[in-house]
């Protein structure tokens, strides 16, 4: 593909409250056994994308161990290749990344050392699956000079989100980053294709102007003297920025067709694969409706709920619309109802959560190293 790749998955987001406090967003666990950054990387392979650079900041000890083998997703190459990029000390700046412009801005020498001439720039805590080679035909078919890819949500706060406007034409009129209220339910997804050069001279150009981020200082605010075009996608998206929302999107695996649509239509999603044994189902066990990845043992009643790798039930346990993150202990007659369980915790025997309103995150004082 004549296209380089970018993930931003630097961001920190206080929306996942405890979860976010010791991984990256883009490092947090998805369907048993992927990261919410394995999608777009799957993406970039599947579309045939061979450099792809991730841009990482905030809590990045987990996403960068994620990360250190490029060979899951084909990136272990001679030409091209994975490339992570965290902020670094220069004699010019001593900055963190202060936005999504100025972390290109901070790796402008891989833009510039690229000979591709388009950019695939995508967003690390999105779950979706998506061509990109199509949204690039499409941007040359519209000589576009930025092409957004959108969607249209239902019966989710849109607010979170850029809310759009196009014409017939597909021409972005409007644009409002998190506005207090919605004019319209299409939103970015926030996954971009431009040409590279321009890229360069815009990002070059917020430098010296001191302006910060990728859609405020260049979406809106070139919005009427760039060609900006809306690709529109209706197939699955998330984005699992909030609590609420990374709660749905794991539930959504335990619909047959997303698993379907996710695991078994082509192309497949890859994601760096742990040698841990199948799943043990003692007498007693009693699933149903559930995701259990590898390495679990279950002794309890499961039921609507989502089991990450190593996850030990207890007897008489009683696990009901919760998730369940890696390596967590449940002791004895524990009981846990729609919650989410950090990983590496050891949850004591006889242990009550639940939660009638919302998404209970249950932290014990005795948890291990979060990965």
């Amino acid at each position: 593909m004549r296209a380089i790749g970018i993930i931003l998955a630097g961001g920190n987001n206080h929306k996942m409250r405890e979860l976010s406090q010791k991984r990256a967003i883009a490092a947090m666990p998805i369907a048993g056994s992927y990261r919410s950054i394995d999608f777009a990387l799957s993406n970039m392979s599947n579309s045939h994308i061979q450099k792809v650079a991730v841009f990482t900041q905030y809590n990045a000890r987990s996403l960068n161990e994620h990360l250190s083998s490029s060979k899951w997703w084909d990136f272990g190459r001679k030409q091209g290749g994975l490339y992570i990029f965290t902020p670094t000390i220069t004699p010019d700046n001593s900055f963190w990344y202060q936005g999504t412009a100025d972390a290109m801005y901070q790796n402008l020498n891989f833009l510039k050392s690229s000979h591709e001439p388009y950019v695939v720039i995508a967003s690390g805590d999105c779950v979706y699956k998506l061509d990109y080679n199509k949204v690039l035909e499409y941007h040359i078919a519209k000589r576009a000079d930025i092409t957004v890819v959108c969607t249209d949500v239902h019966g989710e706060d849109v607010t979170r989100f850029g809310c759009l406007k196009m014409n017939e034409d597909c021409r972005i009129e409007e644009f409002d980053e998190k506005p207090m209220v919605a004019q319209s339910n299409t939103i970015s997804t926030g996954i971009y294709v431009i040409r590279r050069r321009q890229l360069i001279e815009l990002i070059e150009k917020c430098g010296q102007e001191g302006r910060h981020d990728f859609v405020k200082d260049i979406l809106i605010r070139y919005k009427n003297l760039k060609r900006i075009y809306g690709y529109k996608i209706n197939t699955y998206w998330s984005n699992i920025s909030t609590v609420e929302s990374y709660y749905k999107t794991n539930m959504d695996f335990l619909k047959p067709e997303i698993r379907d649509y996710f695991f078994r239509q082509y192309p497949g999603v890859q994601s760096k694969i742990d040698d841990l044994p199948p799943a043990k189902y003692n007498p007693g066990a009693a699933v149903k409706n559930s995701l259990i990845s590898s390495g679990c043992i279950i002794n309890g009643q499961v039921e609507n709920s989502v089991l990450f790798k190593k996850v030990f039930v207890g007897n008489n346990c009683v696990i009901k619309n919760s998730i369940i993150l890696n390596d967590v202990y449940l002791g004895d007659n524990t009981h846990i109802e729609n919650c989410i369980v950090e990983s590496r915790d050891t949850i004591r025997a006889n242990s009550y959560f639940s939660s009638e309103e919302g998404i209970k995150i249950v932290i014990e004082k005795n948890e291990r190293y979060v990965l």
